[in-house]
């Protein structure tokens, strides 16, 4: 895994490494980079990619590992994306789901639009806000082995999870996904429940 030079983790490598082991774990994306680093990873019918719903992903990604008790959830998301949806933690905390992790690609700006300092850049602890909502565990992420350690962690034990891994801003190519909203709801549904979720 190499780093900018400014030493900081690169989004895209730390995307495929914490996706390695993940088996048939569910993802859920943000708009945005999250997306197009878990499409460079492998683009499944497993992945549900939100577009165009920001600060909504957490709560896909909690409903989701509601539905579905025995599956891992990962939501992957940015540090923008999460401050919108901010509550979203709250909600999440109050009820506990064991199978939920999200992972908060954090670059401390708003990539989407033109780089400005985002509230994380400005003192915002998120890992904090996290830990004092209740999640039961909290992981701030900034060396390749703790990437590796949070990768193994993900799928080897039950536990409702958050990270914040502080990345570099530097950009890596568009990997585009499906985006069509009606299509991807559909692959989603017959990948986890069969075809006959469909009729």
């Amino acid at each position: 895994m190499t780093t900018s030079t400014s030493q900081l983790l690169n989004r895209r490598e730390v995307v495929a490494q914490l996706l390695k082991k993940r088996g048939d774990a569910l993802v859920v994306t943000s708009l945005g980079n999250p997306t197009f680093d878990v499409a460079a990873a492998g683009d499944t019918p497993h992945n549900f990619y939100l577009w165009g719903a920001m600060g909504g992903a957490v709560m896909v990604g909690m409903g989701m590992a509601l539905a579905q008790p025995e599956r891992r959830v990962v939501v992957f998301t940015g540090d923008g994306e999460m401050m919108m949806g901010i509550g979203s933690l709250a909600t999440v905390a109050v009820e506990k789901p064991a199978n939920l992790a999200v992972i908060v690609l954090n670059n401390e700006h708003y990539a989407e639009t033109g780089m400005q300092a985002a509230h994380a850049g400005r003192g915002v602890n998120l890992t904090g806000i996290a830990k004092a909502s209740g999640f039961e565990e909290t992981y701030d992420i900034r060396t390749e082995g703790d990437v590796e350690d949070l990768g193994s962690r993900l799928y080897s034990k039950k536990g409702l999870v958050f990270a914040a891994v502080r990345i570099s801003t530097d950009p890596s190519p568009v990997a585009l996904p499906p985006r069509d909203g009606p299509y991807l709801r559909s692959r989603f549904r017959e990948a986890l429940l069969g075809a006959s979720a469909l009729k």
